[in-house]
């Protein structure tokens, strides 16, 4: 069980501990606050009590279903119409590759891998997962299109228009275009994959594009900003973005970034500080892609941020060292018409191919040791995050 004994709050103590008094505090600390009832607002990393295994319950935590949650702190959405009770389940996987350079292997590449299974064959593995929520969202890092005017640099992917297919087949129904591969064979590339995408009735949102879906009544707003280039401006646009939701009237927004230092398992400085912006500016769930191999989760003023998902569906590479991957997935609650706090939450460990010795493209839910390994590493990452 993920984060059984890693701390969460800063004096140290340990998840179980931690149970222990707050059973004995009951009557005078409500759940998720300090001594005085009151969020303190300090980042968290994320703990057993917070998490749920893919089909494994964790002890140290009950799945909440909302009816002893708290009104969410700092909540600036939308509030929801109505009364009673209303939950809406997301998942999130990382970097999604879904053509190739043309310069790889052809035959080992992606799209080889297209035309000997077809479109359904890349989220088989994980198809049961986002048909079962209510939306799926991951970065689309690559172009559809049929531009031929490579950029000049490194890796540009791309893949024909019809590779949108994957997404649908895979019941993904929203994506992240900012990152530094939407523009890989130049700003037709760009506009070309969000036509591809919208086509295809999925959501994209991306720098100054937001997307707002419809769920069970909620009205879900997304962003995403990529700060590689720099941090200059990009808090203002963050706040724009969000201000434009709000007046759409977002009930719930989620934040993508596309940030961080590749191959590195610890979130920069600027990743932390955007990330608490964020929900500082009205986001309910943060999202990080780039690093291209797991980070931490951390609680933020009740929000969760998680800083890389890693790679999921990637074409970009046709046998990465680290195939280690997850679907973060969580149910937020409303009831009548105030977003909870609850940690609904639950961390799906996989790897991003169905076998060990080659990237075959089909992300794939891993069970056992090797389950345990990757929320073991999970909460080693979340627990730097003091």
């Amino acid at each position: 069980m993920l984060g059984a004994a890693v701390t969460r709050a800063r004096d140290g103590e340990t998840v179980s501990r931690r149970e222990q008094k707050k059973n004995a505090e009951a009557q005078a600390e409500p759940a998720g606050g300090n001594s005085t009832g009151q969020n303190t607002g300090e980042g968290q990393p994320i703990s057993g009590e917070a998490v749920q295994t893919a089909g494994v319950s964790d002890p140290m935590r009950t799945q909440s279903t909302g009816e002893t949650g708290e009104q969410a702190p700092g909540q600036t959405a939308t509030p929801l119409a109505g009364s009673g009770q209303v939950q809406v389940t997301i998942s999130a996987a990382g970097d999604c590759t879904l053509g190739t350079d043309e310069y790889f292997d052809a035959a080992t590449s992606l799209p080889a891998m297209y035309q000997a299974k077809g479109a359904d064959w890349f989220f088989a593995g994980v198809k049961n997962i986002f048909a079962a929520d209510d939306l799926t969202l991951v970065n689309l890092e690559g172009t559809f299109t049929t531009s031929t005017a490579r950029a000049d640099k490194t890796y540009a992917f791309k893949a024909d228009p019809e590779y949108v297919g994957i997404l649908t087949a895979g019941s993904v129904e929203a994506v992240n275009v900012a990152n530094n591969h939407s523009r890989d064979y130049g700003e037709q590339s760009y506009t070309d994959t969000v036509s591809a995408v919208e086509a295809a009735g999925i959501a994209v949102s991306g720098y100054d594009k937001v997307a707002l879906v419809e769920k069970n009544g909620v009205k879900i707003g997304m962003t995403g900003l990529s700060t590689l280039s720099g941090m200059e401006g990009k808090e203002e646009q963050l706040k724009t973005n969000i201000e434009s939701l709000r007046a759409q009237g977002a009930n719930l927004i989620i934040t993508n970034f596309h940030w961080g230092v590749e191959k590195e398992n610890t979130p920069t400085s600027d990743q932390i500080t955007m990330a608490h912006a964020a929900i500082d500016a009205g986001s309910d769930l943060v999202i990080g892609h780039h690093p291209h191999v797991l980070q931490g989760i951390e609680v933020y003023k009740g929000k969760y941020i998680c800083y890389s998902l890693g790679n999921f569906c990637f074409g970009g590479n046709k046998n990465p060292g680290d195939k280690d991957t997850m679907i973060f997935q969580q149910t937020f609650t409303f009831i009548n018409g105030a977003l909870q706090t609850d940690e609904n939450v639950k961390i799906i460990p996989c790897s991003l191919s169905s076998v060990s010795d080659r990237n075959d493209y089909q992300p794939t839910p891993v069970s056992g040791s090797e389950a345990e390994r990757i929320n073991r590493r999970i909460e080693e990452f979340s627990s730097r995050l003091h």
